[in-house]
């Protein structure tokens, strides 16, 4: 801590012990009767400059700025949905409170009770009639002037980033208004949101590798969800017929502009619906969400979305017809010929296909596109396709260079289910570490039987992503993963 700084902080402690020797408490309990500053504004968008209101506001929030000194001073005053000027008059306040106020630091939390007035200059602003401190702030604030520029710190204390970056507020806002209109749209359609397990005795639902826990208690391991697929679908099998939820899912993996290990993830499940009924609800839901958030961009959301299979993308991006070398030896032959920079050791053929579609057909699908039809062995859960053997009624969507969702036409046959899953014990023993344990208890769910179904995943953090114009998922998440 430099010197500088060292005094900053005793000359805020200072003013902290003054404010208590005149008995005034710098951090009260509470402060009842708040208006947010937005709807003083609203209030009063047509009060003609110069002009008094006659209604009073008691308002709070950090002040942001101040300008003046003696008998007159103006500061700005910040809360969520904005921010207001104050007018404080010496024969207003009366000089006790005058001088209190203009004893206050950039920072400081403070309750004001007001008129509403529009200054000659044309500014709403309240005339300050009496001030109370809510929260004595100890440190500095973030320049005012320049905000918050530095991208590690803005990560690491993103309570100074909201403080200092009024765009770093909206965005957190817009993340608000997106889920509140995924929910809203699903609800409407009849969907129930549900909770299921955060802690499983065996992960499932995705290709991914686990955190893993320990349970003093019980004396076992646990694993942190890297998917909500396999209870969703058992709660389908239940007759609920309907579900979703809004979860935090966790996949110890690498960190990326589009990865965090930590993420957001809906999942949905409709019985008696398939694939094809999956990608018109996510057309129509991402078009809603972009119409109630007010999306202005680059991407048109408006359906039908374009739609591909995965063997026509990855031969339109690289040539290659992946059904034309099914085995692992053919297809890494064929990516050498073809000359592409993708590594090949220790990746299995499934592994290998979904390389080259991530690193050769993905970033090029900025406008939204549905990849439909994938190779049964890489994709456990998902029915075989009704007309194609070998592939799965499987797509994934994908915008802004990006996937943010994944459906299928769920697996419903628990023989075949059961087949999938020893299908990929198989490949656990030649060495993927990226494979669906074996679930028997998600087999004996499906025996009970569970009729046909379409279920979705749709990642909340690409689409705040996408809907805010924001290439890293850093940025849309509050607090992300770091490196030391």
């Amino acid at each position: 801590m430099g010197s500088e700084t060292s005094e900053l902080l005793a000359t805020r402690r200072a003013k902290l012990e003054r404010l208590r020797a005149e008995g005034v408490e710098p951090f009260p309990h509470a402060f009842p009767g708040v208006v947010p500053v937005a709807a003083v504004h609203e209030a009063h968008a047509d009060l003609p400059a110069g002009e008094d209101s006659d209604a009073r506001y008691r308002v709070a929030g950090r002040l942001h700025a101040r300008r003046g000194q003696g008998k007159m001073a103006f500061l700005d005053l910040d809360d969520r949905s904005g921010r207001l000027q104050l007018q404080a008059k010496l024969d207003v306040l009366g000089p006790e409170r005058m001088a209190r106020l203009l004893e206050l630091d950039l920072g400081d939390i403070v309750g004001v009770d007001g008129l509403a007035f529009r200054s000659k200059r044309g500014e709403l602003s309240l005339r300050a009639e009496d001030v109370t401190v809510l929260a004595k702030s100890l440190r500095p604030p973030p320049d005012k002037h320049h905000g918050l520029q530095d991208v590690e710190t803005r990560f690491r204390r993103r309570e100074l980033d909201l403080m200092a970056n009024e765009e770093a507020r909206e965005l957190f806002l817009t993340r608000a208004r997106v889920i509140t209109a995924v929910r809203r749209q699903l609800d409407e359609a009849g969907f129930v949101e549900v909770e299921t397990p955060v802690l499983q005795p065996l992960y499932g639902g995705a290709l991914a590798r686990p955190f893993t826990t320990h349970h003093n208690a019980l004396d076992r391991t646990l694993y942190l969800r890297i998917a909500t697929e396999l209870y969703l679908k058992r709660l389908i099998v239940g007759g609920l017929e309907r579900v979703y939820e809004l979860a935090k899912d966790f996949r110890n993996e690498g960190i990326s502009y589009k990865h965090n290990p930590e993420f957001t993830m809906l999942e949905w499940y409709e019985a008696y619906a398939d694939y094809n009924d999956a990608a018109a609800r996510l057309e129509a839901l991402v078009a809603g969400v972009a119409q109630a958030i007010g999306y202005e961009g680059e991407i048109d959301f408006t359906a039908p979305w374009r739609r591909v299979t995965l063997v026509a993308a990855i031969r339109e991006a690289t040539g290659i017809d992946v059904l034309e070398h099914r085995d692992r030896d053919a297809l890494v032959a064929a990516i050498r010929a073809a000359g592409l920079d993708l590594p090949v050791e220790d990746r299995s053929w499934p592994q290998l296909v979904d390389d080259l579609l991530s690193k050769h057909v993905e970033p090029e699908l900025v406008q939204p596109t549905i990849v439909m039809d994938y190779p049964v062995e890489l994709s456990p859960f998902a029915k075989a396709h009704r007309t194609q053997p070998g592939l799965v009624e499987r797509f994934e969507a994908f915008a802004g260079g990006m996937e943010i969702a994944n459906a299928f036409t769920e697996l419903n046959d628990p023989d075949v289910q059961r087949e999938r899953f020893e299908a990929q014990l198989r490949l656990a023993g030649a060495g993927d570490d990226e494979t669906q344990p074996y679930d028997e208890v998600f087999v004996e769910a499906l025996e009970q039987g569970m009729p046909p179904t379409g279920g979705l995943g749709l990642g909340i953090d690409r689409l705040t992503m996408l809907m805010t114009g924001r290439r890293s998922i850093r940025e849309v998440v509050l607090f992300p993963a770091m490196r030391d």
